[in-house]
């Protein structure tokens, strides 16, 4: 991990950009601490860090005001990073698929999702051996696939907040029975570009003992900011 620039927030919040590789991140941390501070994965969607900076920025500001942690990287093919043909076909196919209300296929989806988790896990090897930060790891938010895989495929993440989409693949949906830490899962009731069903059968299927579904009247856009503060509580619960 190589640190490429630095800057104090107005609240005092250190922001570090690095480079792990090829891959593009940002780190989050509180001006100081008396431990080291649990950390949270901030996913989004596949648009690029710079386009959803001002979003991040502001969910990273809340998660360090409650003494954590918080790191994102850029999904592979989006942003700074080369072009990815199998991302630009899935984003193709996503849209159809959306617009037809056909069935997501697992082409769509997996290629991404089988690139971008084995690159949040090299981004924590990272982010835990730097001073300061310790575990527990929480994941946030994101594509619900990749947040599904990465709460399977890598045990030190102890708890997951997810945004409920249908964009989910078949063979993921069967994953997610595979889940076993605590998830606070948030829907949005009118989301325009989601089957409500389908994540209410998604939410169904996680194996976790502990889950709670949140839901929001109002479309993808929508959601209230007690979501948030109900999210940080859940994660204060699990990872302080």
């Amino acid at each position: 991990m190589r640190f490429t620039s630095e800057r104090r927030l107005d609240d005092g919040v250190l922001e570090r950009e690095f480079t792990l590789g090829e891959i593009p991140g940002i780190l989050w941390t509180p001006a100081s601490a008396s431990a080291p501070a649990p950390l949270i994965l901030l996913g989004h969607p596949p648009l690029g860090l710079r386009r959803m900076y001002p979003r991040l920025v502001a969910r990273a500001r809340h998660s360090v005001a409650r003494g954590f942690a918080a790191a994102t990287i850029e999904l592979p093919g989006s942003g700074d990073r080369p072009r990815w043909p199998d991302v630009e076909r899935a984003r193709a196919g996503l849209r159809r698929a959306m617009e037809s209300g056909e069935p997501v296929g697992d082409a769509l989806v997996l290629p991404l999702v089988d690139t971008a988790v084995p690159e949040w896990q090299s981004a924590l090897d990272a982010l835990l051996a730097l001073p300061g930060i310790g575990g527990p790891v929480g994941y946030s938010g994101g594509l619900i696939s990749i947040g599904i895989r990465l709460a399977v495929a890598e045990p030190r993440v102890s708890a997951a907040v997810l945004f409920a989409g249908s964009l989910v693949p078949r063979a993921l949906a069967e994953e997610a029975r595979q889940v076993t830490v605590p998830l606070h899962v948030l829907l949005q009731w009118d989301d325009e570009g989601n089957d409500r069903q389908a994540s209410l059968d998604l939410f169904d299927a996680f194996g976790s003992e502990e889950k709670s579904l949140h839901a929001h009247l109002g479309g993808h856009t929508g959601v209230p900011e007690s979501a948030g503060e109900a999210a940080a509580e859940f994660f204060t619960r699990h990872l302080m």
